[in-house]
């Protein structure tokens, strides 16, 4: 199975790795492998996290408040989202296919 990123979902993943990177050096970099670790346990398990609307799951970080937002399509992840938790709810809904 293969990922990949909605436009809007890499910028976020961006500007947060940017965000923590600013906050602290190295701190960006340690978010980015959360990220992807998170990722990887997707590709690895794509139906372990309930459904989180009609249809996507979504992944909880374990370090950061963040949720990675995806879909299962055939043989794809897509990640809709990097959302951040305290962001308003559903903003993201408008990128599903």
């Amino acid at each position: 199975m293969k990922c990949s990123f909605h436009y809007s979902a890499r910028k976020e993943l961006n500007v947060s790795i940017e965000y923590y990177e600013e906050c602290q050096v190295g701190l960006g970099q340690e978010f980015a492998e959360e990220v992807y670790g998170a990722i990887q346990r997707i590709l690895e398990f794509p139906k372990a996290w309930a459904p989180f609307s009609l249809n996507t799951r979504r992944c909880l970080t374990n370090r950061f408040p963040y949720g990675i937002i995806y879909q299962i399509l055939d043989d794809e992840i897509l990640v809709i989202a990097v959302a951040q938790l305290s962001k308003k709810p559903n903003y993201w809904s408008g990128r599903i296919k």
